[in-house]
């Protein structure tokens, strides 16, 4: 069996989009460009579907129109082990005129929403402890990019 594959619609940033993102996530490449012939819809040559991989996850991007946009019902999660891989991954999906969000959510130059989380995020607000989880939640609801100390100091009651 195939694994599955978000397939995501652009107007027509398909190319641009998945080079962005490859150029941000290791191991990751673009796989092949499909390009519009004589049938179209699109103008001959012009780019139709660019089929990429981030972190060995397939992708699909098709050049569609511009008659669906993202929203945030769908979004991308990157998981990070330390802070600064969080402040990395925010730094570079939010450049060029991407949004940031609250608790960790970002909206990048295309629209495409994604969440940028420390691992140790989950960890903590599902403890067995109510207290400890709450004051984490508690903190975690006041921020943007998610910071880590601060979670940590919320989570130890200080």
């Amino acid at each position: 069996m195939q694994p599955l594959t978000p397939f995501l619609w652009f107007d027509t940033q398909a190319e641009d989009a998945a080079n962005f993102y490859v150029s941000i996530f290791p191991n990751s490449r673009i796989v092949n460009v499909a390009r519009y012939g004589a049938a179209g819809p699109g103008p001959r040559g012009s780019v139709m579907t660019v089929q990429f991989e981030l972190q060995g996850q397939p992708f699909i991007a098709l050049n569609g129109g511009p008659h669906y946009k993202f929203s945030e019902a769908v979004s991308f999660s990157v998981p990070c082990e330390t802070q600064e891989e969080v402040d990395l991954y925010w730094t570079k999906l939010t450049a060029g005129g991407g949004q940031e969000g609250p608790c960790g959510w970002l909206k990048d130059k295309y629209g495409l929403s994604w969440q940028v989380n420390p691992t140790i995020l989950g960890r903590m607000l599902s403890d067995p402890d109510p207290q400890k989880s709450k004051r984490v939640m508690e903190a975690m609801l006041k921020m943007k990019k998610i910071e880590i100390e601060p979670l940590r100091k919320a989570y130890d009651g200080q």
